[in-house]
C-alpha cells in the first residue's frame, strides 16, 4: 500500500492562525466575580515574531498579483520595528531586496532581526528640530528615496492591502475563536491597520462589539503606540470604526509587561501590555463580557531596553 505523500506548510503558509488564550490571574476581581473573559491574541506567535506578519505578507504578495512589483526589485519601508522585520522575511521569501528606514533609538534587536533576514538598514535621527523627526523623518525620507528611483515604497499606512490582512484573517479568527462572543476589541494604534481591519469584519458580523483603541499619554515613549501629528495621519485610518480611545503611560505599560510575564507567562512587548491596561479598564466597567485584546509582539524584542531589569 502507498504512503499518501505527507503535506509541508512553507513558512509563508504559518503566518496567521494564532492562539487566543484566557487571561487567569492579572483580572483578579474583574474576570470571573463580573463574569468577564479577557483573552489575548499572541501574535507573536507568528513566524517573525508580531503582528506586522500579516500585513506586511499582504501587502508584498498583493502588489505581486497586480504586477506592480516583481521578484527582485527594491522595496522601500519607514518602521519604526515589528513592519521592518516581518517585511524584511517576506521580502527574503519572496525573492525582493528590502530597504528599512528607521528612528535610531529602537532596539538593536529589533535591528539585528532585520539585517539577519538579508534587509539593508537606514538609521535616521529619533530626535530634532520642528516636527520632521523620528518616524515622520523616516517616512519622508523613504517617499524621497522612492522619488530619486531607488525602490518602491509598499506604504504601511496608506496602502489597504494592511487593513485588508486583518479584515480577511485577524479579524475572522477572533470572531470563530470565540464562537461570535466578543464584545470588545482592544488594540494597541500606531499605523492603525490591525484596528481598522479587524474592526471592519466585527462590525460586519456584530455592530454592536466596541472597538477601543490605546494611545500613548503625552511625553511617554510605547513602541508601537503612537499618536500622529495630523499631517502624518495614516490614510488607512478610519475614526468611525474606533468607538473610543484611551491613553496609558509609558510607566503603566512597562510595569504591566512585566507582571504579563511573571504572572501570566506572556512574554510581551510593551504596546500589548498598555492594550491590557486599557482591557482591563474596560473590564472594570462591565459585567458577562468577552474582551480581547492584541499581544503583538514578544518580549525578547525589548531586552536590550531594560524594560524587565525594574
Amino acid at each position: 500500500m502507498t504512503r499518501p505523500e505527507p503535506q509541508y506548510p512553507t513558512i509563508e503558509q504559518t503566518i496567521g492562525h494564532t492562539p487566543l488564550v484566557r487571561l487567569q490571574r492579572i483580572p483578579g476581581e474583574l474576570g470571573t466575580p463580573r463574569g468577564n473573559v479577557i483573552l489575548g491574541k499572541l501574535e507573536g506567535n507568528n513566524p517573525a515574531g508580531s503582528v506586522k506578519d500579516r500585513p506586511a505578507m499582504s501587502m508584498i504578495s498583493r502588489a505581486e498579483a497586480r504586477g506592480d512589483i516583481k521578484p527582485g526589485d527594491t522595496l522601500i519601508e519607514a518602521t519604526s520595528g515589528n513592519t521592518g522585520i516581518a517585511l524584511a522575511m517576506a521580502a527574503a521569501i519572496k525573492g525582493y531586496r528590502m530597504i528599512l528606514i528607521m528612528p535610531d533609538d529602537l532596539s538593536v534587536e529589533r535591528r539585528a532581526a532585520m539585517t539577519a533576514y538579508g534587509a539593508e538598514l537606514i538609521l535616521t535621527p529619533a530626535a530634532g528640530d520642528g516636527v520632521s523627526k523620528g518616524m515622520e523623518f523616516a517616512r519622508d525620507l523613504a517617499e524621497r528615496m522612492q522619488r530619486e528611483g531607488k525602490g518602491r515604497v509598499l506604504d504601511q499606512f496608506a496602502n489597504p492591502d494592511n487593513p485588508l490582512a486583518h479584515i480577511e484573517g485577524t479579524g475572522p479568527e477572533i470572531w470563530q475563536q470565540t464562537g461570535g462572543r466578543i464584545t470588545h476589541f482592544v488594540s494597541a494604534m500606531g499605523t492603525t491597520g490591525t484596528i481598522t481591519g479587524v474592526s471592519t469584519y466585527l462590525k460586519q458580523q456584530n455592530p454592536a462589539v466596541q472597538i477601543v483603541g490605546a494611545q500613548p499619554e503625552d511625553g511617554s515613549r510605547i513602541p508601537g503606540i503612537r499618536k500622529w501629528p495630523e499631517a502624518y495621519l495614516p490614510k488607512i485610518y478610519e475614526p468611525a470604526r474606533v468607538d473610543r480611545l484611551e491613553y496609558v503611560s509609558q510607566t503603566e505599560a512597562e510595569a504591566m509587561a512585566r507582571r504579563m510575564a511573571a504572572s501570566e507567562g506572556i512574554f510581551c512587548g510593551i504596546s500589548a501590555a498598555g492594550a491590557l491596561c486599557v482591557a482591563l479598564r474596560v473590564a472594570a466597567e462591565v459585567r458577562d463580557a468577552t474582551i480581547v485584546f492584541i499581544v503583538c509582539d514578544r518580549g525578547d524584542r525589548y531586552l536590550s531596553t531594560g524594560v524587565f531589569n525594574a
